[in-house]
Protein backbone atom coordinates (compact mmCIF):
# COMPACT_ATOMS: atom_id res chain seq x y z
CA UNK A 1 0.00 0.00 0.00
CA UNK A 2 1.68 3.49 -1.43
CA UNK A 3 1.74 6.06 1.36
CA UNK A 4 -0.27 9.41 1.08
CA UNK A 5 0.72 12.23 2.18
CA UNK A 6 -1.52 15.09 3.43
CA UNK A 7 -0.22 18.55 3.64
CA UNK A 8 -1.50 20.07 7.07
CA UNK A 9 -1.89 24.07 7.55
CA UNK A 10 -0.04 25.63 10.51
CA UNK A 11 -2.63 26.27 13.34
CA UNK A 12 -3.33 29.82 13.58
CA UNK A 13 -1.91 30.98 10.19
CA UNK A 14 -4.77 31.90 7.49
CA UNK A 15 -5.73 30.52 4.34
CA UNK A 16 -3.78 32.06 1.52
CA UNK A 17 -6.14 33.15 -0.97
CA UNK A 18 -4.53 34.61 -4.16
CA UNK A 19 -5.44 38.58 -4.21
CA UNK A 20 -4.41 38.99 -8.05
CA UNK A 21 -7.38 40.72 -9.91
CA UNK A 22 -8.26 38.83 -13.15
CA UNK A 23 -8.17 41.55 -15.14
CA UNK A 24 -6.99 45.15 -14.56
CA UNK A 25 -8.08 48.23 -16.73
CA UNK A 26 -4.74 49.03 -18.73
CA UNK A 27 -4.11 52.53 -18.15
CA UNK A 28 -3.80 54.96 -21.49
CA UNK A 29 0.26 55.08 -22.30
CA UNK A 30 -0.38 58.62 -23.80
CA UNK A 31 -1.77 61.91 -22.24
CA UNK A 32 -2.82 65.11 -23.90
CA UNK A 33 -1.44 68.15 -22.52
CA UNK A 34 -2.30 71.70 -23.29
CA UNK A 35 -0.39 74.11 -24.09
CA UNK A 36 -1.10 77.54 -23.38
CA UNK A 37 0.64 79.78 -26.31
CA UNK A 38 1.55 82.65 -24.26
CA UNK A 39 2.68 84.04 -28.29
CA UNK A 40 0.41 86.48 -29.86
CA UNK A 41 -0.43 87.24 -33.61
CA UNK A 42 -1.95 90.38 -35.12
CA UNK A 43 -3.03 91.31 -38.72
CA UNK A 44 -4.16 94.10 -40.69
CA UNK A 45 -8.51 94.26 -40.75
CA UNK A 46 -7.78 95.98 -44.60
CA UNK A 47 -4.97 95.05 -46.98
CA UNK A 48 -1.86 96.28 -47.00
CA UNK A 49 1.14 96.19 -48.56
CA UNK A 50 4.59 94.00 -48.51
CA UNK A 51 5.57 96.24 -45.14
CA UNK A 52 2.82 98.37 -43.85
CA UNK A 53 4.55 100.68 -40.62
CA UNK A 54 1.89 101.23 -37.38
CA UNK A 55 1.33 104.94 -36.43
CA UNK A 56 2.79 105.70 -33.62
CA UNK A 57 3.53 109.57 -33.12
CA UNK A 58 1.97 111.10 -30.70
CA UNK A 59 -0.63 108.22 -29.91
CA UNK A 60 -2.28 108.87 -26.97
CA UNK A 61 -4.97 106.83 -25.02
CA UNK A 62 -7.02 107.05 -21.85
CA UNK A 63 -5.40 105.63 -18.98
CA UNK A 64 -8.29 104.56 -16.18
CA UNK A 65 -5.80 104.07 -13.88
CA UNK A 66 -4.98 107.53 -13.60
CA UNK A 67 -8.18 109.10 -15.03
CA UNK A 68 -5.84 110.86 -17.69
CA UNK A 69 -4.99 111.00 -21.30
CA UNK A 70 -1.22 109.45 -21.60
CA UNK A 71 1.18 108.59 -24.82
CA UNK A 72 2.48 105.44 -25.80
CA UNK A 73 5.45 104.49 -27.29
CA UNK A 74 7.14 101.37 -28.27
CA UNK A 75 10.77 101.70 -27.21
CA UNK A 76 12.56 98.43 -27.10
CA UNK A 77 14.80 99.05 -24.53
CA UNK A 78 12.18 101.05 -22.14
CA UNK A 79 10.62 98.70 -19.43
CA UNK A 80 7.20 100.70 -20.15
CA UNK A 81 5.31 102.17 -23.43
CA UNK A 82 3.78 105.17 -21.30
CA UNK A 83 5.63 108.06 -22.39
CA UNK A 84 5.94 109.71 -18.95
CA UNK A 85 7.64 107.11 -17.98
CA UNK A 86 10.67 106.59 -20.14
CA UNK A 87 13.73 107.90 -19.94
CA UNK A 88 15.26 110.74 -22.15
CA UNK A 89 17.35 108.59 -24.08
CA UNK A 90 14.54 106.66 -24.69
CA UNK A 91 14.72 105.33 -28.38
CA UNK A 92 11.29 104.68 -30.21
CA UNK A 93 11.15 101.81 -32.78
CA UNK A 94 9.05 101.53 -35.92
CA UNK A 95 6.51 98.63 -35.33
CA UNK A 96 5.86 96.67 -38.75
CA UNK A 97 3.51 95.16 -40.45
CA UNK A 98 5.13 92.32 -43.20
CA UNK A 99 2.71 90.63 -45.30
CA UNK A 100 -0.39 92.38 -42.95
CA UNK A 101 1.03 90.46 -40.14
CA UNK A 102 3.15 90.87 -37.03
CA UNK A 103 4.27 87.85 -34.79
CA UNK A 104 4.53 89.43 -30.87
CA UNK A 105 6.87 87.02 -29.24
CA UNK A 106 6.85 86.14 -25.64
CA UNK A 107 9.83 87.95 -25.27
CA UNK A 108 8.94 91.02 -26.00
CA UNK A 109 5.82 92.58 -23.32
CA UNK A 110 6.59 95.92 -24.12
CA UNK A 111 5.30 95.72 -27.50
CA UNK A 112 2.38 93.82 -26.79
CA UNK A 113 1.38 96.04 -24.55
CA UNK A 114 2.17 98.46 -27.13
CA UNK A 115 -0.26 96.86 -29.15
CA UNK A 116 -2.57 96.08 -26.94
CA UNK A 117 -3.31 99.51 -25.79
CA UNK A 118 -3.14 101.10 -29.34
CA UNK A 119 -6.12 103.03 -30.69
CA UNK A 120 -5.79 101.06 -33.89
CA UNK A 121 -6.81 97.65 -32.36
CA UNK A 122 -10.07 96.46 -33.00
CA UNK A 123 -10.42 95.55 -29.24
CA UNK A 124 -9.86 99.12 -28.34
CA UNK A 125 -12.73 100.51 -31.36
CA UNK A 126 -9.74 100.58 -34.27
CA UNK A 127 -9.83 100.01 -37.54
CA UNK A 128 -6.41 99.07 -38.54
CA UNK A 129 -5.63 95.56 -37.05
CA UNK A 130 -6.67 92.74 -34.94
CA UNK A 131 -5.44 89.47 -32.93
CA UNK A 132 -5.01 86.50 -35.04
CA UNK A 133 -6.99 83.97 -33.80
CA UNK A 134 -5.05 80.99 -35.35
CA UNK A 135 -6.70 78.47 -32.76
CA UNK A 136 -10.08 79.47 -33.69
CA UNK A 137 -8.69 79.56 -37.46
CA UNK A 138 -7.62 75.96 -37.12
CA UNK A 139 -11.01 74.83 -35.52
CA UNK A 140 -12.96 76.37 -38.39
CA UNK A 141 -10.77 75.09 -41.15
CA UNK A 142 -10.72 71.16 -39.01
CA UNK A 143 -14.75 71.48 -39.50
CA UNK A 144 -15.01 72.47 -42.87
CA UNK A 145 -12.56 69.80 -43.36
CA UNK A 146 -15.33 67.61 -41.57
CA UNK A 147 -18.16 69.07 -43.33
CA UNK A 148 -16.57 67.91 -47.28
CA UNK A 149 -15.89 64.59 -46.28
CA UNK A 150 -19.57 64.21 -44.82
CA UNK A 151 -20.35 65.72 -48.02
CA UNK A 152 -18.12 63.04 -50.38
CA UNK A 153 -19.42 60.17 -48.19
CA UNK A 154 -23.12 61.46 -49.27
CA UNK A 155 -22.59 61.19 -53.16
CA UNK A 156 -20.63 57.95 -52.65
CA UNK A 157 -23.28 55.94 -50.25
CA UNK A 158 -26.78 57.69 -51.29
CA UNK A 159 -29.27 55.67 -53.74
CA UNK A 160 -29.07 57.54 -57.01
CA UNK A 161 -32.45 58.47 -56.91
CA UNK A 162 -31.38 60.37 -53.80
CA UNK A 163 -29.36 62.17 -55.33
CA UNK A 164 -31.41 63.38 -58.86
CA UNK A 165 -33.09 65.58 -56.82
CA UNK A 166 -30.52 68.02 -56.06
CA UNK A 167 -28.56 66.88 -59.10
CA UNK A 168 -31.95 69.05 -60.65
CA UNK A 169 -31.20 71.71 -58.30
CA UNK A 170 -27.96 72.49 -59.16
CA UNK A 171 -28.61 72.94 -62.68
CA UNK A 172 -26.61 69.44 -63.38
CA UNK A 173 -28.36 66.75 -66.52
CA UNK A 174 -29.62 63.78 -65.26
CA UNK A 175 -29.75 61.97 -68.71
CA UNK A 176 -26.17 60.60 -68.51
CA UNK A 177 -25.05 57.43 -66.66
CA UNK A 178 -24.97 57.31 -62.80
CA UNK A 179 -21.23 57.74 -62.75
CA UNK A 180 -21.44 61.25 -64.40
CA UNK A 181 -24.31 62.29 -62.04
CA UNK A 182 -21.79 61.20 -59.31
CA UNK A 183 -19.34 63.04 -60.42
CA UNK A 184 -20.77 66.39 -61.04
CA UNK A 185 -22.08 66.32 -57.53
CA UNK A 186 -18.70 65.64 -56.42
CA UNK A 187 -17.14 68.96 -57.70
CA UNK A 188 -20.30 70.65 -56.25
CA UNK A 189 -20.04 69.04 -52.82
CA UNK A 190 -16.33 69.92 -52.60
CA UNK A 191 -16.90 73.52 -53.85
CA UNK A 192 -19.36 74.46 -51.29
CA UNK A 193 -20.52 71.07 -48.92
CA UNK A 194 -22.83 73.17 -46.30
CA UNK A 195 -25.04 73.83 -49.41
CA UNK A 196 -24.70 70.76 -50.64
CA UNK A 197 -25.62 68.66 -47.58
CA UNK A 198 -28.17 71.11 -46.87
CA UNK A 199 -29.76 70.54 -50.26
CA UNK A 200 -30.65 66.86 -48.99
CA UNK A 201 -33.10 68.50 -46.25
CA UNK A 202 -34.64 71.63 -48.10
CA UNK A 203 -38.33 71.20 -49.21
CA UNK A 204 -37.27 73.84 -52.08
CA UNK A 205 -34.97 70.90 -54.06
CA UNK A 206 -37.65 68.33 -53.96
CA UNK A 207 -39.93 70.97 -55.24
CA UNK A 208 -37.84 72.55 -57.98
CA UNK A 209 -36.63 69.74 -59.01
CA UNK A 210 -39.80 68.65 -59.93
CA UNK A 211 -40.63 72.10 -61.77
CA UNK A 212 -37.53 71.21 -64.05
CA UNK A 213 -38.31 68.13 -64.54
CA UNK A 214 -42.18 69.44 -65.64
CA UNK A 215 -40.75 71.91 -67.80
CA UNK A 216 -38.75 69.27 -69.66
CA UNK A 217 -41.13 66.66 -70.24
CA UNK A 218 -43.23 69.18 -71.17
CA UNK A 219 -46.17 69.32 -69.18
CA UNK A 220 -45.59 73.16 -68.56
CA UNK A 221 -44.06 75.87 -70.21
CA UNK A 222 -41.96 78.85 -68.69
CA UNK A 223 -41.98 82.10 -70.28
CA UNK A 224 -40.46 85.65 -69.10
CA UNK A 225 -43.82 87.05 -67.89
CA UNK A 226 -45.25 83.23 -66.91
CA UNK A 227 -45.73 79.51 -65.99
CA UNK A 228 -48.16 77.45 -68.57
CA UNK A 229 -49.68 74.60 -68.72
CA UNK A 230 -48.28 73.04 -71.99
CA UNK A 231 -51.49 71.53 -73.42
CA UNK A 232 -54.07 73.99 -72.57
CA UNK A 233 -51.73 76.76 -72.19
CA UNK A 234 -53.74 77.58 -69.19
CA UNK A 235 -52.06 80.21 -66.55
CA UNK A 236 -50.65 78.65 -63.58
CA UNK A 237 -48.40 81.58 -62.10
CA UNK A 238 -47.64 84.95 -63.75
CA UNK A 239 -44.03 85.36 -63.46
CA UNK A 240 -42.97 89.64 -61.87
CA UNK A 241 -40.16 90.69 -64.24
CA UNK A 242 -36.80 89.82 -64.15
CA UNK A 243 -37.39 86.96 -61.99
CA UNK A 244 -36.75 83.37 -63.13
CA UNK A 245 -39.93 81.22 -64.45
CA UNK A 246 -39.06 77.80 -62.36
CA UNK A 247 -38.27 80.03 -59.22
CA UNK A 248 -41.21 81.75 -59.24
CA UNK A 249 -43.37 78.05 -60.14
CA UNK A 250 -41.19 76.37 -57.44
CA UNK A 251 -42.61 79.24 -54.80
CA UNK A 252 -45.77 79.07 -56.09
CA UNK A 253 -46.21 75.16 -55.89
CA UNK A 254 -44.93 75.36 -52.03
CA UNK A 255 -47.74 77.54 -51.03
CA UNK A 256 -51.59 76.42 -50.00
CA UNK A 257 -52.61 77.35 -53.58
CA UNK A 258 -50.09 75.96 -55.50
CA UNK A 259 -50.25 72.44 -53.66
CA UNK A 260 -52.57 71.48 -56.18
CA UNK A 261 -50.47 72.18 -58.98
CA UNK A 262 -47.63 70.03 -56.94
CA UNK A 263 -49.60 67.24 -56.76
CA UNK A 264 -50.79 67.06 -60.97
CA UNK A 265 -47.10 67.26 -61.61
CA UNK A 266 -46.32 64.49 -59.19
CA UNK A 267 -48.81 62.08 -60.47
CA UNK A 268 -47.74 62.94 -64.35
CA UNK A 269 -43.63 62.29 -63.50
CA UNK A 270 -44.89 59.61 -61.88
CA UNK A 271 -46.49 57.58 -64.70
CA UNK A 272 -43.27 58.21 -66.88
CA UNK A 273 -41.68 55.66 -64.88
Amino acid sequence: MSEQTTTRRAPGRPKKTDTTPKAQAKKPLFKHKEVVNTNIEYELVGKGGIVTMLPQKGVTVYDPELDTVREIRYCPNEPSVWADEQGDKAKREAVMFRDGRIFVPKEKPNLKKFLQLHPGNQANGGKLFRVKDVRKEAENELQREFLTTDAITMVRDKAIDELLPVAIYFGFSINGNASDIRFNLLQKAKRNPKEFIEAFDSPQVQVRSIVQQAKEYQFIKCTPSAVNWFDSNQLIVSVPAGLDPVDVATRFCMTEKGAAVLSNLEEKLSKLA
